[in-house]
């Protein structure tokens, strides 16, 4: 049984919902952001996400003739930067909106080479021991089913495959905690009605960062699907962290 399979309901925010109604409306969430992505990350991070993904990528240490999974990678981020070490990228995103923003920052930057298809982190379509190494950056949260996506990550990895996972979390600074928290719920959303027209996505995505597990769970929980010699790097305190594991 997983783990959808054994509540009937999983966290959209702060309210409770069906699993599939979760899928729905993240989709929602997404196609309405999709054109104004970096403007949403801009003003979820004071600008830093930039900063967070080039460290994220300095982590995962892409060389060429890797074979890498970026999933929920549709806008090319974390993509961009990978194919510029020479890995082979695939971008993958449940959502075609992200994709074909990602599609056309692409060839806006002559970038070729990226394979995009539209992917369920919970259910890939890409065959066992496929990939070299497999990053989700600020996607994992907004995924119905976290443990099974895990288990797939595991699953597609071949053996000493990496698994790499970038992702808002709590900060544990005193003082800074409280500011980051006043700022979210009280800013960001008013920062979405006036950037994209849209307070309720951005509501949902602070929301979801608050319901989504601390530190010390999610990086149990990267141990539970199958990983070894898990590690999680806080940044700001732990306001972002990235988490590492191996699969033998």
């Amino acid at each position: 049984m997983n783990s959808t399979e054994a509540s009937a309901t999983v966290s959209f925010g702060y309210e409770e919902v069906a699993p599939e109604e979760k899928t729905r409306r993240v989709g929602d969430v997404f196609a309405s952001v999709a054109s104004k992505y970096d403007l949403m990350n801009d003003a979820m991070s004071g600008g830093m996400h930039r900063l967070w993904k080039d460290r994220f990528v300095r982590r995962v240490k892409p060389r060429p003739g890797e074979q890498i999974l970026d999933m929920a990678g549709g806008t090319g981020d974390i993509a961009f930067r990978m194919a510029a070490k020479g890995a082979s990228i695939t971008v993958a995103d449940i959502n075609p909106a992200m994709l074909e923003v990602g599609m056309g920052r692409a060839q806006q930057r002559g970038i070729d080479g990226l394979v995009w298809t539209e992917a369920n982190a919970e259910t890939l379509q890409f065959p066992d021991r496929f990939f070299d190494a497999y990053t989700i950056a600020f996607g994992i949260r907004n995924v119905t089913d976290i443990p099974k996506a895990l288990r797939e990550a595991h699953r597609t990895l071949r053996r000493g495959g990496r698994f790499f996972c970038l992702e808002f979390s709590t900060t544990q600074w005193p003082g800074f905690a409280e500011v980051y928290d006043a700022y979210s719920h009280k800013l960001v959303p008013k920062l979405g009605k006036l950037l994209a027209d849209d307070e309720d996505s951005y509501r949902y995505l602070i929301e979801s960062i608050r319901r989504f597990p601390d530190m010390p769970t999610f990086e149990r929980m990267i141990g539970e699907a199958g990983f070894v010699r898990t590690h999680v790097e806080p940044l700001l305190g732990g306001l972002v962290a990235i988490h590492s594991g191996w699969k033998i």
